[in-house]
């Protein structure tokens, strides 16, 4: 029978040491859990529930960021801070409560993830997900070991799009940033590797508020984590 083994890496990776991962959209699929947090959150104030195919727009620029948008489309106007603080609130709870029930890995994470980190890559993840969430997030699928460090939204002073966290994470792992790459799928990432001067690497299928990640134009679109690796086809015969 053919099998598929992974035998070297991607040409966009030579000379590189350092990889930055993006989390929601990247390497999971948060939204069925961030939506459900949303809508409880909004029937405590008593607000109208947004679907889940709403909050996938939404999604990108942190947790205060989703619940103030998730807050305008309820009222229809800007909310007030008090109430912003109440959403934000409520939302923190229901979420850090249940943050892997429906979540997903999305295919391909899992092996690419180990056949990198096998290849000797230093692998860090930069998120704009809150803190306190991406452990328990990374030991629900089995990923810590992987990473050698990761950067919330709340971490440092600025997050994606800023080039900060990208910064941070290439001096703390001594290595310049012409040696590293940004992974995600959204322009704030791309915006962010390309600012830091990472080479930048898009996905196209997570959460990029409708847009085409393509217009972002990063150094290489692919449609899977799996094609960071090439491989080759071997055959196991029998006499």
């Amino acid at each position: 029978m053919d099998s598929i083994r992974y035998s070297d890496l991607h040409p966009v990776l030579q000379g590189k040491r350092l990889i930055a991962f993006d989390l929601d959209g990247t390497l999971i699929d948060s939204v069925p859990d961030l939506a459900a947090a949303v809508a409880c959150a909004l029937r405590e104030l008593d607000l109208p529930e947004p679907s889940e195919s709403d909050v996938r727009d939404w999604v990108g620029n942190g947790a205060p960021v989703l619940v103030e948008r998730a807050l305008a489309w309820a009222l229809q106007a800007a909310p007030d801070p008090a109430l912003q603080r109440r959403g934000y609130d409520a939302f923190m709870t229901y979420y850090g409560a249940a943050p892997s029930v429906l979540t997903t890995l999305y295919p391909g994470v899992q092996p690419a993830l180990q056949a990198l980190h096998k290849q000797g890559m230093t692998l860090v993840l930069i998120t704009n997900k809150p803190e306190r969430f991406i452990e328990p997030l990374l030991k629900h699928f089995e990923l810590l070991d992987y990473f050698t460090l990761w950067v919330g939204g709340d971490s440092l002073a600025e997050k994606k799009p800023s080039a900060l966290p990208l910064l941070h994470a290439a001096q703390t792992s001594q290595i310049p940033p012409s040696e590293c790459v940004m992974v995600g799928d959204s322009r704030h990432d791309i915006a962010a590797g390309k600012a830091a001067g990472f080479t930048t690497v898009a996905l196209p299928y997570g959460y990029n508020h409708g847009e085409p990640i393509e217009d972002s134009h990063p150094d290489l679109v692919l449609s899977s984590l799996t094609e960071l690796l090439m491989t080759v086809p071997h055959a196991t015969r029998t006499a």
